[in-house]
């Protein structure tokens, strides 16, 4: 029996008390040697899925799930062709069949850097789905094999309702795409095997905030819910709560949210959100395969002219946690400025956060330098581990991290996106330090990057009449109307010739279109490392995020700023009003050509 692909659902994951055994920048290569101490022996012993008996697989989700359960996990026959790898079996030479980020992932973990363990299905499982909506034979065996390796290395469950195991799923195809294809986190969890995160973690509101978020994402991805939905209901709860930051809602909010969420997701998508965490971690699967061919995905290897590649790679691991409380957090980081080049760290970082957060813009993270105050033993740690990729990989690094418990775990590497400045400057130092041969650091620059240094900059002589300020996420300038979605910036651009600036309060990757065809970027949310930072730089296009001066009105089409409306609505806006009701913004970098 092949698994079925009919059905939509979504992945969640869950904490791990102890999701790793090491500490600092030990790898995971000993983790299955590790002696077990005496509470540990007294943990219930893990049982693999092909022994569990129907009476079991009852407990764990009720008769009605029995049978779901069967058809994931059906075995088919042997197959020679290997489909789904554990990170201890990879390293980075197998990007096209691991994916970029699936090849790093192992090639961390063989490196001694601490990853949380999972596992990578290839992309060759998601150019077969794609062609026949159905999976090849003996890939549910693999599956299986390695959904138990995880479940051993964890000494948790799927599904246990005492001792959950909660994972993400993640895309992560061959080339770079950053935010266009489909995440999802928190893996695992219902309205049992919250009950046993609470138990095993002595923390109701974290619990509760793992299930809303998984929730959110769930049914956005998997399920079709439109994600402003879910942003409206939090919004109800914090001014109810008398709250203005998430983090300051209580578990008796959360617990709230949570059954607001459940409503909204039967409500907009006709049907339960899935309680089996096994057809939750299908179902996510199929979705981060569809969204190999979603508009978004097809629009951004149309601009950036990436075709030849099979699909999306799906990394499947445990969860670490930055939402437990203040000595847990979340972050990005380039090894240099991905702007200028300048050899200093670079990053961003959330307290008490899951890494979307960062990404997506929601909140304004903390300067990376400022990790140092909060935890100096975890700066120390990220340094090693900045130094260590960038002379393992010879070129500058993003990365992404979480802290669980004042415990350094590193979730992906991959070579950063750079403005055509930061190339150059970047390829030469790295030939300087002898990590590059001349011939080398000349092939690390994108001919056409260089055409961003001809990109238009306000002269320091002219008069500036500032009326809001953000941070200078990507350098340039830009002039044109404003518009505040991306259909918008299409449509005026493409039909009415108009220049035009897109403005959001944080941009996501359904954005795409609209930010390419936009002559620059204003976002009133997110920081240096946002969605919006990180493609912009990648496209050499200007942006400015954070801009918290600025209070941005979508469906009133206005931004206020200082209680001034400083735009009309886009109806309203003649040829004639460019100059007068246009924005103007630009950046401020302290080098870009050095003598060099």
């Amino acid at each position: 029996m092949t698994i079925p692909s009919s059905s939509v659902s979504k992945a969640d994951d869950s904490a791990a008390k102890e999701p790793l055994k090491n500490d600092g920048l030990q790898g995971n290569k000993e983790l299955a040697n590790e002696p077990r101490s005496e509470a540990n022996n007294l943990a219930p012993p893990v049982v693999r899925r092909s022994e569990l008996t129907n009476k079991e697989l009852v407990r764990r989700g009720g008769s009605d799930e029995v049978d779901a359960a069967r058809r994931v996990f059906q075995k088919f026959p042997n197959s020679k062709q290997k489909f789904v790898y554990s990170f201890s079996e990879g390293d980075k030479s197998m990007c096209d069949l691991l994916g970029g980020k699936g090849s790093n992932l192992a090639e961390m973990t063989k490196i001694g850097i601490p990853v949380p363990f999972g596992f990578t299905i290839t992309t060759e499982v998601c150019s077969y789905f794609s062609k026949n909506h159905d999976y090849p034979d003996g890939f549910a065996a693999q599956l299986e094999e390695n959904l138990n390796l995880l479940e051993d290395k964890m000494e948790k469950k799927l599904g246990d309702k005492n001792n959950p195991l909660l994972v993400s799923v993640r895309s992560g195809a061959a080339v770079s795409m950053p935010g266009m294809m489909d995440t999802i986190l928190n893996l695992g969890l219902n309205d049992e095997t919250v009950q046993g995160l609470i138990k095993n973690t002595n923390n109701e509101r974290f619990a509760y905030d793992c299930y809303r978020r998984f929730i959110q994402m769930f049914g956005d991805v998997v399920m079709g819910v439109d994600h402003d939905l879910f942003e409206e209901a939090i919004e109800k709860i914090k001014e109810d709560a008398g709250v203005k930051m998430d983090t300051k809602l209580g578990a008796g909010d959360l617990k709230k949210l949570v059954v607001i969420f459940k409503k909204i997701v039967k409500d907009k998508a006709g049907k339960d959100f899935p309680n089996s965490p096994l057809e939750q971690l299908k179902l996510a699967i199929e979705a981060v395969f569809n969204s190999w061919d979603n508009e978004r995905a097809r629009t951004y290897r149309r601009i950036n002219a990436i075709s030849g590649l099979k699909g999306t790679a799906v990394n499947i691991q445990s969860m670490v946690f930055g939402n437990m409380g203040d000595d847990s957090g979340t972050g990005v980081a380039f090894t240099r400025n991905p702007s200028t080049g300048e050899n200093k760290f670079y990053g961003e970082f959330l307290i008490n956060a899951q890494g979307e957060d960062v990404v997506a813009g929601i909140r304004t993270p903390s300067p990376i330098a400022e990790l140092e105050n909060v935890n100096k033993t975890v700066y120390e740690q990220l340094l090693d581990v900045r130094d260590l990729l960038e002379k393992h990989y010879k070129d500058m690094q993003d990365l992404e991290f979480t802290i669980e418990k004042g415990k350094l775990f590193l979730l992906q590497t991959r070579n950063g996106k750079r403005t055509g400045v930061a190339a150059i400057n970047i390829a030469y130092d790295l030939y300087k330090e002898g990590l590059l041969t001349k011939n080398e650091a000349l092939l690390k620059i994108d001919p056409k990057q260089l055409t961003q240094l001809l990109h238009p900059q306000i002269k320091k002589s002219a008069q500036r009449n500032v009326v809001a300020k953000g941070l200078p996420a990507s350098p340039g300038a830009a002039c044109g109307k404003v518009v505040f979605t991306a259909d918008d910036a299409t449509e005026w651009a493409t039909e009415k010739n108009e220049k035009v600036i897109l403005v959001r309060k944080e941009t996501s990757p359904d954005d795409i279109q609209g930010m390419h065809i936009a002559q620059g970027i204003l976002t009133s949310r997110g920081g240096m490392t946002s969605h919006a930072a990180v493609v912009c730089r990648g496209m050499g296009k200007c942006c400015v995020a954070g801009c918290t001066d600025i209070i941005v009105n979508v469906s009133a089409k206005k931004i206020i700023i200082d209680e001034l409306v400083r735009s009309r609505l886009i109806s309203e806006l003649k040829e004639s009003d460019c100059v007068e009701r246009s924005i103007c913004f630009s950046m401020k970098i302290e080098s870009l050509l050095s003598d060099k």
